[in-house]
């Protein structure tokens, strides 16, 4: 069974910093992505890494986040921050691997001001 697990979500202050994971099992995915999704909102992309390596980012978190991988562990991450209250959502975790893709279950983020 495919699945993807976050976690690391919490509540911080502005200004703060946390470390998302995101561990996979049943595949290896090839492309793996964070989108994330505020109340009331759509969801929406945060970042990407592709099996090169190389990364992409939504403008609003560019400088403050990071994705990266880990292809031993089968698991990515965000590194987030400078965080800022309109972060807030619930971070998703999502993978690509052909016709197999997969999303997790969400963790939620709550950043105070």
């Amino acid at each position: 069974q495919v699945q993807l697990v976050e976690s690391g979500g919490g509540l911080v202050q502005a200004g703060g910093s946390l470390r998302l994971s995101c561990a996979a099992s049943g595949s290896t995915f090839s492309f793996m992505a964070w989108y994330r999704q505020a109340p009331g909102k759509q969801r929406d992309f945060v970042a990407i890494i592709r099996p090169s390596g190389t990364t992409n980012y939504a403008d609003s978190v560019k400088g403050r986040f990071t994705i990266s991988r880990d292809n031993g562990k089968n698991t990515v991450y965000l590194q987030m921050n400078s965080l800022k209250p309109e972060d807030t959502a619930v971070y998703y975790c999502y993978g690509n691997r052909g016709l197999t893709t997969a999303w997790g279950q969400g963790t939620q983020v709550t950043v105070s001001s």
